[in-house]
């Protein structure tokens, strides 16, 4: 396959895709990223880039160049802004699919829709339903746009497992975010609780008492577990959910418990703690100590 492919934003989600790929000639993907751009963090992005065999490029006109795909995995708080600095480039190439991965609200992903279509190119809005690591390409994907059957080929080529979920940008980005509101905020709920009463000297009442309630769930596992999510993550994970209330807003209902989840994640995220190991309390203690 002679597919050139384009990344916009090389972070998580690109880097495990582009490993898991292992193409046999992974200078065919052009990578741009904004901490390109920046003097502090250039040198490292561009070692990434190399370490994977991708060529690193200095703009976002320069990455679009010749892309038949471009996967834009940045932040939910971006997406629109950089499909239209795409869309404005005049760098697009007709017909080039654009594989909009962010975690955005429907009402989002149809604005960066009107840029990407307006250059000529096909917007395809694209969900990934779970943490790319260990899977990486073989993460669950939905897709959803008029040309999303064109897409999930073009995926298929690539090793991926994407399904076709409709033919209307939204159909796919409405899933992941109602989804997000149990995911994420199951992590809220984790740290508020957790978070509280370590700092009242009562966390393992509590957890005994969780454990007798619902003994399904591995509770101190899955503190450990959402508290690394949320310090490494909760500013992505911040972004996304303001993009869910967003989401829930728009279909008449209250966002509030979706504003708290976005607050919660900022929180954590803020205190830039030392995950460390796996250790539950461990994890609260570092967090509590920069609160």
């Amino acid at each position: 396959m002679t597919t050139q492919i384009a990344m916009i934003g090389f972070g998580e989600a690109a880097t495990a895709f582009v490993s898991g790929w292992a193409l046999d000639d992974p200078a065919r993907i052009t990578a741009f990223d904004v901490k390109s751009t920046m003097p502090a963090q250039m040198a490292a992005m561009a070692a990434k880039q190399a370490g994977l065999g991708v060529t690193g490029a200095p703009d976002l006109a320069q990455a679009l160049a010749d892309a038949d795909l471009v996967f834009c995995l940045i932040t939910a708080d971006r997406a629109a802004e950089a499909a239209e600095a795409a869309a404005a480039s005049g760098a697009l190439k007709p017909d080039a699919l654009w594989l909009d991965g962010n975690s955005c609200a429907p009402e989002t992903k149809r604005q960066a829709a009107i840029a990407i279509t307006g250059a000529g190119a096909h917007y395809i809005d694209m969900a990934i339903m779970a943490p790319v690591h260990p899977k990486k390409h073989l993460v669950p994907i939905k897709l959803a746009a008029a040309k999303a059957d064109a897409a999930a080929v073009a995926l298929a080529s690539l090793g991926m497992q994407p399904e076709v979920v409709g033919d209307q940008v939204g159909d796919a980005s409405t899933i992941k975010m109602l989804r997000s509101v149990m995911i994420k905020g199951l992590e809220a709920l984790v740290a508020e609780c957790f978070l509280s009463a370590r700092r009242a000297g009562v966390e393992q009442q509590v957890i005994a008492s969780l454990e007798a309630s619902d003994p399904d769930i591995a509770w101190r596992t899955r503190g450990a577990y959402n508290i690394e999510r949320m310090v490494v993550h909760g500013a992505r994970r911040a972004a996304e959910m303001r993009e869910v209330a967003k989401t829930v807003a728009g279909l008449g209902l209250s966002p509030g418990l979706s504003q708290a989840i976005a607050a919660w994640q900022d929180i954590v995220a803020a205190t830039h703690a030392d995950p460390g190991d796996d250790d539950l309390i461990g994890r609260l203690d570092r967090v509590l100590a920069r609160l």
